[in-house]
């Protein structure tokens, strides 16, 4: 297969890569007023403005060439249709499948898994309703206030981010608590208040083996039993989502309370399935259902509009320009709205353990920059944090600028105050101010030519700092839904372009093995003489003070 850097296109770029970076921004703008119309995209209930990136018409036709000649649209179509395109693993990549709206027949290995889908949205939709209605009870026959979802990775931050931005959607019926981390502070803090008479636990592991999940669930078992004096009552209080009903059912959980997951469907894309449970028992069925089909607006869009005009396409080689042939090393997520105050840390693992890789579909080295390093936070807390690295470092770094025209939580005053900022700061980072305007302005306001001279060096913003925009009506269950699956195909676009694979996380696997070895040795007070030095006396001096 060809590499990437072989082809026209890419060569193109690179070429065309080193006239931009002689351009500003502040020119192309002032060289076209239509920019802004040329380089923005309207979807249902959401823009997205790229038009304060370094491009031209130039740069977005060889990207799209770029595009095709990766042939990006036989390799969407492949995934939709449920081929094995996750290479390493032999998986179909099927995400899309659990928001098929429509319903539409798909065959994988002789079985209709829209009929699957379906089943498993009937049993959640049940399930969630007794919760919330109060009819599951626990073995009290008390009903359930708390629900507690025990995962990581996947199985937590995608439920936990939604269900914290759709928090004012809640009618607050059913309070839902998130464990992730095995260190124990966390599950204490949140049993301590907790009454062990009315708490769910959901565990969700794929493979109910998970090591920080299975410790977290033994706990909360030992939790529980301490105050019940009965191991049946784990049955009432404890159900799974899982592929392993084997291993579930042997923790405790009844076989009809283990709802399904499946090998085509990735952790970091699951929340459109049973790992959404927690989703649906906060908000109710129905905001969950919205949630899908917000993203089935965006797979729709995705298949069907032209690849100059498909927003996660552009989304993605807008990343793969700023970071592969311009040299940006990182990128912000930086959403104008309290209720995405974990979108960053979602798109994290979302976009790094997607694409972090360093060899291609063929096990080649890769020869060129992949996807950036992604960090970012709420802005108008960053923009007295991190703001003054995105404006003057040496390093630039492009930012995706989230908001919304109107807020959940109209408070007089406040949304114009928030959305002026938004607005300021992508003009800001593009335009920049050069020394001239900065003793111009200074001498305006009476400074000596002594002040100015010392200070306006310190006061130049070089701007051509690249962002984009992406402006929703409101957040809500569906354009949240729009939100998440507009950046999932912006991953799936960029991996077909730089030829990694995107849903395999090998890079996860070698730590972990490693720390259930070394986890026998601190059980055992041993130390592995194999270890390297600095690991081996770590782990004495460890030993020595616990």
């Amino acid at each position: 297969m060809t590499m990437r850097t072989s082809l026209a296109s890419w060569q193109a770029l690179a070429e065309h890569a080193q006239e931009m970076q002689q351009q500003h921004m502040s020119d192309l703008f002032s060289q076209d007023q239509a920019r802004f119309n040329k380089f923005s995209i309207q979807l249902p209930n959401m823009l997205l403005d790229y038009s304060k990136n370094l491009v031209t018409s130039a740069t977005m036709q060889k990207l799209i060439a770029l595009a095709n000649e990766c042939d990006i649209t036989t390799w969407r179509d492949k995934m939709f249709q449920g081929e094995r395109i996750n290479r390493t693993e032999d998986r179909a990549v099927l995400h899309t499948a659990l928001r098929n709206r429509e319903k539409m027949p798909l065959m994988l290995d002789g079985e209709n898994i829209t009929d699957s889908v379906e089943s498993a949205l009937a049993k959640m939709k049940a399930f969630s309703e007794q919760v919330r209605h109060g009819l599951w009870k626990g073995y009290s026959g008390k009903r359930i206030t708390d629900v507690v979802n025990i995962g990581v990775g996947g199985s937590n931050l995608g439920p936990q981010m939604v269900t914290e931005a759709l928090k004012q959607y809640s009618d607050g019926s059913v309070n839902v608590h998130y464990v992730s981390n095995v260190d124990g502070t966390q599950i204490a803090n949140v049993l301590r208040p907790l009454d062990p008479e009315k708490v769910l636990f959901i565990v969700s592991s794929k493979t109910f083996t998970t090591t920080e999940t299975m410790t977290n669930a033994k706990t909360a078992v030992k939790w529980l039993v301490s105050s019940s004096f009965d191991e049946k009552a784990v049955a009432k209080h404890f159900v799974a989502v899982s592929a392993n009903k084997d291993n579930a059912m042997e923790f405790g959980i009844a076989q009809e309370n283990i709802f399904d997951m499946w090998d085509w469907v990735g952790g970091r894309f699951s929340l459109w399935s049973a790992i959404g449970l927690p989703i649906a028992i906060d908000l109710g069925f129905d905001k969950f259902i919205e949630l899908l089909e917000g993203a089935h607006e965006i797979d729709q869009h995705f298949c069907q509009a032209p690849l100059a005009h498909n927003a996660p396409v552009i989304l993605a080689l807008l990343s793969v320009w700023n970071c592969t042939f311009l040299g940006a090393k990182s990128q912000a997520i930086l959403p104008y709205d309290q209720s995405l105050h974990m979108l960053c840390a979602y798109m994290q693992q979302a976009e790094m353990e997607s694409n972090g890789k360093s060899v291609t579909w063929q096990g080649n080295d890769v020869d060129y920059p992949t996807v950036p390093s992604i960090w970012g936070g709420l802005g108008i807390n960053g923009q007295h944090a991190f703001y003054q690295y995105l404006h003057q470092s040496n390093n630039v770094v492009p930012a995706d600028f989230i908001g919304s025209v109107k807020s959940v939580t109209p408070v007089k005053g406040h949304h114009q105050t928030l959305m002026s900022n938004f607005f300021a700061q992508t003009q800001a980072l593009m335009s920049g101010v050069d020394e001239q305007q900065v003793k111009a302005d200074l001498k305006a306001k009476g400074r000596t030519q002594q002040y100015i001279d010392k200070v306006a060096p310190h006061k130049v913003h070089k701007g051509n700092r690249p962002t984009n925009s992406i402006l929703m009506q409101r957040i809500s269950p569906r354009t949240l839904g729009s939100l998440i699956a507009l950046y999932e195909h912006k991953i799936f676009v960029q991996g077909i372009v730089l030829q990694i694979c995107s849903f395999d996380q090998w890079g996860v696997e070698l730590g972990k093995g490693l720390a259930n070895d070394i986890q026998k040795e601190l059980d055992e007070n041993k130390v592995n003489k194999n270890h390297d030095s600095s690991t081996r006396g770590l782990i004495h001096y460890y030993l020595n003070c616990v």
